[in-house]
């Protein structure tokens, strides 16, 4: 029998037999569909995670103080919850030598403290802040989007001169859209004090992932906290601060290998901390950070999809399945076949073919559910994907390969039918 006839029964045969063909391919379906939605949203949660650090600066270095025994992962945590004592702490002294030392390939040192909260208020206006010290490095290291205005300058810093760079949403809360807020001066109250600034600069706020590609309410936004940059020696003086940093973030020159020179900062600080028995130097380049986390990502994809794929190992049981009640259903009709002078090959084909076909249209279904799902769900992780073609067609490929491996076991059993106890099957 001609390939185009065999398809023809398959299509009659599922025609006439819809809602179990549904129900059959419905394990096909969901495991095509799981698999597709899952490495889309994989795929954009990826790009989103790149996106991001891509933006703090794909050269940038992580210099941080750590505990010897933290398996050398930089990071600022002090086991207790205590804070590391001002003599173990990076001075502006390493940090000189340093820039010195590797003056070619440092671009930019950026150095901030942060922790107090506080308000800016006018009368009835007003807008939630967090103040954060910082030098004049900070916003090229952190790329800030300045719209209006000017970053903190070396001569604010050197000078302890109260100036802030303020948020958008700030002036959107505190200032009219007519009036500009370069030079007016700003109150914010904390627990400890009221301190007044001079805005110097405005920046471009970023909504944080957690606030969704959806936003919020107006109330919402209008009480959201950004950042208030104000020179790091005012900082510190506000708050009764020591000197030296727990950690900073060095830009790399164009050109530098950051892996390599964060390897090289990491060794020049710790000549500092030899004779130091609790603490070291961690540091660690972004783009390495970028790495590790696309590799773990992908690795949680995988895993993920592969255990929705196990539906598709059901689904074929399903198919399995049908196919031999099928053959059960058309014994007589096999049987007839077979004493006109059919070859097993030709009912072995024929069902394999009908088996193939199921798999397919379920597998095209699911695709289409897949590509549906997965592009919904990286819209709402804010990285907007289609699925690449390559594995839509290993998908379809995937679920005809299914037809023939849990086909032709149905098949198989209705070529051997002999034809005389096929042809009396009742």
């Amino acid at each position: 029998m001609l390939l185009m006839e065999n398809v023809q029964l398959a299509l009659e045969g599922l025609k006439s037999n819809k809602m179990r063909a549904l129900l059959t391919m419905l394990g096909i379906i969901i495991g095509i569909g799981s698999v597709i939605g899952i490495v889309t949203v994989g795929d954009s949660m990826t790009a989103s995670v790149s996106s991001s650090m891509q933006s703090l600066g794909a050269t940038n270095i992580m210099v941080m103080v750590q505990q010897k025994d933290s398996d050398a992962r930089p990071g600022p945590q002090v086991r207790g919850g205590g804070s590391i004592p001002e003599t173990d702490l990076i001075s502006d002294d390493m940090i000189e030598r340093y820039t010195t030392r590797y003056e070619r390939n440092i671009a930019s040192i950026g150095l901030s403290s942060s922790g107090s909260s506080g308000k800016a208020q006018e009368g009835r206006l007003y807008a939630n802040v967090s103040i954060m010290g910082a030098n004049d490095g900070y916003g090229l290291v952190n790329n800030i989007h300045i719209l209006d205005g000017r970053f903190l300058r070396e001569g604010d810093v050197k000078s302890n001169r109260y100036v802030a760079v303020v948020s958008d949403k700030l002036v959107s809360n505190m200032f009219n859209s007519n009036e500009s807020p370069l030079g007016r001066e700003i109150k914010i109250n904390t627990d400890e004090s009221i301190q007044t600034f001079t805005i110097v600069g405005v920046y471009k706020h970023e909504d944080s992932f957690a606030m969704g590609p959806m936003g919020g309410s107006s109330s919402s936004r209008k009480d959201i906290r950004t950042n208030l940059y104000i020179p790091i020696t005012v900082y510190n003086r506000i708050n009764s601060l020591g000197t030296g940093y727990q950690s900073l973030t060095v830009m790399a020159s164009a050109n530098i290998d950051p892996v390599k020179f964060a390897q090289d900062t990491k060794v020049f600080f710790n000549t500092f901390y030899t004779d130091n028995t609790r603490y070291e130097i961690g540091a660690m380049s972004m783009e390495s950070m970028m790495s590790a986390m696309t590799e773990m990502l992908g690795i949680i994809s995988i895993a993920v999809a592969v255990i929705a794929g196990i539906s598709l190992l059901v689904g074929g049981i399903g198919v399995m399945n049908i196919m031999l009640v099928s053959v059960t259903e058309r014994t007589r009709e096999i049987g007839t076949r077979k004493a006109l002078g059919a070859k097993n090959s030709a009912v072995r084909t024929q069902f394999i073919i009908e088996a193939v076909i199921i798999c397919a249209i379920g597998g095209l279904i699911g695709v289409l559910t897949g590509v549906g799902l997965g592009y919904v769900g990286s819209v709402l992780l804010g990285s907007p994907i289609f699925p690449s073609p390559f594995i839509i067609i290993i998908a379809v490929l995937f679920s005809m390969l299914i037809g023939v491996f849990f086909g032709y076991y149905p098949a198989n059993k209705a070529a051997k039918l002999d034809p005389i106890e096929a042809l009396r099957y009742e």
